[in-house]
């Protein structure tokens, strides 16, 4: 009984919010940049280290804000993204950590020993070391009328947009994972889902796969790609393209998801760091990028195999390896 009560103490103790505004003003020894598993995790360790930390993000929880189900993630059989979210968050807020959420970084200039950081708003901030965790965002199709119907029946993520297609017929890009986990959650609100696959199969996991086709108003169109989104105020129909004849039709449709993977977050970097072929920063083992003081973890990295778990032991590892760092510093 005393212990239970104690773990409760600790939970009360520690919800409350001390994370204070970032401070242009000062240098702080580690500035993250990026608020998903990876940034949060980075910023715990770095707390926890005693050393002057600030952490500056355009929304916390990044790609996990979009996760619905999550069935593996050590310490929970089910859990679902926002939740995740909310308790990083507040394991990071028990600290007085420089916080600063709803910043864009546009540029960093990174050749002298202090790191800075510039924001869309023009406000600039400085550290002995950075650590990039600025995870992927959404690819999009590049044809025409997408860009022109974004937010007004296109869309790239059916857990926040699925209840606006209820009784309504849409169309899903994409056979991977996150194409088949959309089609799952609007097949249960709408009046017909058809799934597009460009490939000759769709490539999800099989347990998804086996979800998904217990529903009987989803069809599934593979070898077929989207050519053209139309409408004026609202999407009301699209283009599609069967790959086997190139033959094309037109379909009426309420809303598109398009569920085709991400690109990472890197387009700040302007060649400052060496990036991969598919524009990941390139790090080490220790998760130091090509410049001396900066390092990176998660998604945005050239590490393989995307997963929450992954970022989050990741960023706890650039903490680690950064903070070794700023020790060297000092002497």
């Amino acid at each position: 009984m005393e212990s239970k009560l104690n773990l409760k103490q600790s939970d009360q103790l520690h919800s409350k919010n001390k994370a204070i505004a970032l401070d242009s003003e000062k240098v702080y020894e580690i500035l993250i940049i990026g608020g998903g598993p990876a940034g949060l995790s980075a910023a715990i360790y770095c707390m926890r280290k005693g050393i002057e930390t600030g952490l500056i993000t355009e929304d916390i929880g990044g790609q996990l804000l979009y996760t619905i189900d999550i069935e593996n993630y050590i310490g929970y059989r089910y859990i679902e993204g926002a939740q995740l979210v909310e308790k990083f968050r507040a394991q990071v807020e028990q600290f007085e950590i420089g916080f600063e959420q709803g910043s864009k970084v546009t540029a960093i200039d990174i050749n002298d020993k202090i790191k800075k950081v510039s924001t869309a708003a023009g406000k600039t901030y400085q550290a002995r070391a950075l650590i990039i965790a600025t995870g992927k965002v959404s690819r999009t199709l590049g044809i025409a009328g997408e860009e022109e119907l974004t937010g007004r029946g296109v869309s790239y993520c059916a857990t926040c947009d699925a209840p606006l297609y209820r009784g309504k017929k849409v169309i899903v890009v994409g056979g991977g994972n996150s194409g088949v986990e959309a089609s799952i959650d609007l097949a249960k609100l709408a009046e017909q889902v058809t799934l597009i696959q460009d490939q000759d199969r769709l490539t999800a996991d099989q347990i998804l796969i086996d979800k998904l086709d217990k529903f009987n108003n989803v069809n599934i169109l593979t070898e077929h790609e989207l050519v053209e989104i139309k409408g004026e105020q609202l999407v009301n129909s699209v283009v599609i393209r069967d790959k086997k004849n190139n033959q094309q039709r037109e379909m009426e449709i309420n809303g598109v998801f398009v569920e085709i993977g991400l690109v990472p977050n890197t387009e700040f970097i302007d060649n400052k760091l060496e990036l991969n072929p598919y524009n990941e920063i390139v790090i080490d083992c220790e998760c130091k990028a090509s410049v001396e003081g900066v390092f990176a973890a998660g998604d945005v990295t050239s590490v393989p195999f995307k997963q929450i778990i992954i970022a989050a032991g990741e960023g706890s590892k650039a903490a680690l390896v950064a903070y070794d760092y700023i020790l060297k510093l000092a002497e």
